[in-house]
C-alpha cells in the first residue's frame, strides 16, 4: 500500500508544473479566441506577459516582451524606449530566471517534450559553448536588425513560440482556411524550424532556452540581482559539485546566469547550502534563521506534545521547539492563502476575457466581392507638402465616380514593404484611381514613426508618394463599434488589399502581397465595370 502511495505521489504534478501550467493559462485567458480563430486586441495588449508568448496567439492577453522590445527599438530613432525597457528592468529585478522556470509557456512546453521517454543528450563542455548562442541572437536578431532595419528579425525568422501559438493557432481555424494562401517561403523556413527545435527537446533539455532565447539572456543579466530565486551559502558550501550536476542546464554555479531557479538543486545538496531568495518578505526574520538552522523537520506532535526530539546539532529547547511549531503553521497558512488567492484571480480572468469582454461580433455584409463597401471616413496623415487629397480625411462614399485601392499595411510587414513601391508607381500613373494606405498601429508604434523609418530603409520621403497615408478609424456597424481592419474582414493577417469600383461596389481583396502586374490587371478589369 506504501508504495502505490508513492507511484501515486509520483505521478501528481510537482508545484512548480502546477505553477507552469497555472501561468500558461493566465497568459491565454482568452480562450474563447481558439473558438472563433481571431486575436485578441483589448486593451491588456498593450501589457507585456513576463514569458515568451505570442500576441498573435489566439488565447494571448498581453503582448510578448521580445516583440514589445524589437518594435521599440525599431522605433528609438524618434523616441526613447523607456517603457519596454523599464518593464523588463522591473520583470528582471523581481523574479530574474525564475520567469523561465515558472511562468514561461514555451518553457513549460519544452520541459513536457523532455518528459517523452528517449536517449538524452546529458550537458558537457559543447552544451557550455553553445549557451552562448541566446546571446548572439539578442545582439543580432533583436537589436541590431531591430535599430537597423526596423524588422522584428527574431520573431520574423526564429521565434518558434510565435509559430506554434500564433501561426499554428491561427491555421487551424476554419475561418481562416484562406491564409493557407498566402503562405510562403518565410512560412515553410519558420514551420521547419520550429519543428526541429520541438523534436529536439525531446532529447535535450529545453534546447530553445539554452541556446537561442534571448529573452532568457536579457533575464539572465539579472541574476544575481533578483530578489527571488535560489541562492547559495558559501560557508556552507563544501564545493561538492552535486548541484551542478543534477541540474540539467549549462550553469557552473548555483544562482548563474544559465540558472532557470526550477530549485532541483535544493534537495541534493548534503549541507542544506541552497534556500529559496525571497523568503524574508514572507517570514520573520527569527523564523527564517530558523528555518535555515533546522536540518531535519521535527516532529509536530512530538513538540506539541512537549518532548524534544533530537537533531543533528543536540536537543530543541521547549522554546525553540514553540517557535518551530508557530514557523510551520505560519507556513501553512501563508500557502493557503496564496493559493485561494492564485485561483480566484485566475478564475477572475477566465471569466472576464470569456464572458464579460464581449467579442465585437464579425461583419457580414459590406465586405464581401460583389456587394456595396460599407462606408467610411479615415483620418489623413500630414504629410511636409499638406494633404494629398487636400483634406484632413477621406470618406468612401465621397469618392463615387472614383475607383478606390484600399490597402491596410504595417511597416515590419514585408509583403507590405515590397508591394508598396508598385502601389506608388502605379498611383502616379492612374489619375482616376485613389489609393490609401491604412496603417495598422500595434503596441508602441506609431505611424509617424513606421513612416520615418520608411523613409530612411527606401531613401524616399513619404511625403513624395502619390498613396495617401490614413489611419485606421472605428466605424458603426450594426450598432457596433469597430476598426474598419475588422470590419472590412481583415482577418489577421496583412498585407490586406480592397479594389472598389466607381459605384462603390468591392471589386477585388485578397490577403497577400500584390506584384505590379496583378495590381495593374485587378485595377483594369475594375475600371472597365
Amino acid at each position: 500500500m506504501r508504495n502505490f502511495g508513492k507511484k501515486l505521489k509520483a505521478l501528481l504534478p510537482t508545484r512548480r508544473r502546477i505553477i507552469q501550467l497555472y501561468a500558461a493559462l493566465l497568459t491565454n485567458a482568452n480562450l474563447k479566441g481558439f473558438a472563433s480563430g481571431r486575436i485578441y486586441q483589448g486593451n491588456s495588449k498593450y501589457l507585456c506577459v513576463p514569458g515568451l508568448n505570442c500576441y498573435s496567439c489566439p488565447g494571448a492577453v498581453g503582448a510578448c516582451p521580445l516583440g514589445s522590445l524589437q518594435n521599440a527599438l525599431a522605433a528609438s530613432k524618434t523616441r526613447l524606449p523607456a517603457y519596454i525597457f523599464g518593464i523588463l528592468i522591473l520583470m528582471g529585478l523581481a523574479l530574474g530566471r525564475t520567469i523561465c522556470g515558472f511562468l514561461c509557456p514555451f518553457g513549460l512546453v519544452q520541459d513536457l517534450l523532455y518528459k517523452i521517454p528517449s536517449p538524452k543528450l546529458k550537458k558537457n563542455r559543447v552544451t557550455r559553448i553553445l549557451s552562448y548562442g541566446k546571446y548572439v541572437t539578442l545582439a543580432i536578431f533583436v537589436v541590431l536588425m531591430s535599430f537597423l532595419f526596423a524588422s522584428p528579425a527574431f520573431c520574423k525568422y526564429i521565434c518558434p513560440a510565435g509559430t506554434l501559438g500564433g501561426a499554428m493557432g491561427l491555421l487551424f481555424h476554419k475561418d481562416n482556411v484562406a491564409f493557407v494562401e498566402i503562405l510562403g517561403g518565410l512560412f515553410t523556413w519558420k514551420f521547419a524550424l520550429m519543428v526541429a527545435i520541438l523534436t529536439a527537446c525531446v532529447f535535450i533539455f529545453r534546447l530553445f532556452c539554452r541556446f537561442l532565447c534571448p529573452l532568457g539572456a536579457i533575464y539572465g543579466f539579472f541574476s544575481k540581482l533578483a530578489l527571488i530565486g535560489v541562492k547559495l551559502d558559501k560557508k556552507a558550501c563544501t564545493n561538492c559539485g552535486l548541484c551542478v550536476a543534477a541540474c540539467k542546464m549549462d550553469i557552473r554555479q548555483v544562482g548563474d546566469r544559465e540558472c532557470i531557479n526550477c530549485g532541483d538543486c535544493i534537495p541534493v545538496c548534503p549541507t542544506k547550502a541552497i534556500s529559496w531568495k525571497g523568503s524574508q518578505f514572507f517570514l520573520h526574520k527569527n523564523e527564517v534563521s530558523l528555518a535555515e538552522e533546522v536540518t531535519e523537520a521535527p516532529n509536530l506532535i512530538a513538540i506539541a506534545n512537549g518532548e524534544r526530539p533530537p537533531l543533528a546539532g543536540g536537543e530543541l529547547s521547549p522554546q525553540t521547539a514553540q517557535e518551530i511549531l508557530r514557523y510551520k503553521k505560519r507556513r501553512k497558512i501563508l500557502s493557503a492563502v496564496a493559493w485561494i488567492t492564485a485561483t480566484v484571480f485566475l478564475f477572475g480572468a477566465l471569466y472576464y476575457f470569456n464572458f464579460v469582454k464581449k467579442e465585437k461580433p464579425p461583419v457580414t455584409v459590406g465586405n464581401a466581392v460583389g456587394e456595396e463597401c460599407i462606408d467610411f471616413t479615415v483620418p489623413l496623415y500630414l504629410r511636409e507638402n499638406g494633404f494629398t487629397l487636400g483634406e484632413e480625411a477621406f470618406t468612401l462614399s465621397q469618392n463615387r465616380g472614383k475607383v478606390t485601392v484600399i490597402n491596410f499595411w504595417y511597416t515590419s510587414c514585408t509583403g507590405c514593404k515590397a508591394e508598396m513601391p508598385h502601389f506608388n508607381k502605379v498611383a502616379q500613373e492612374y489619375d482616376n484611381v485613389t489609393f490609401i494606405a491604412i496603417h495598422g498601429n500595434f503596441l508602441l508604434d506609431t505611424v509617424e514613426n513606421h513612416l520615418n523609418m520608411y523613409k530612411d530603409e527606401h531613401g524616399t520621403a513619404w511625403s513624395d508618394y502619390a498613396i495617401a497615408f490614413a489611419k485606421d478609424a472605428g466605424v458603426t456597424v450594426n450598432g457596433e463599434e469597430l476598426n474598419l481592419y475588422d470590419a472590412l474582414g481583415g482577418g489577421n493577417a496583412w498585407p490586406y488589399t480592397l479594389i472598389v469600383d466607381a459605384e462603390g461596389i468591392i471589386a477585388f481583396k485578397t490577403l497577400k502581397e500584390l506584384s505590379e502586374v496583378e495590381l495593374r490587371t485587378e485595377l483594369d478589369k475594375a475600371l472597365q465595370k
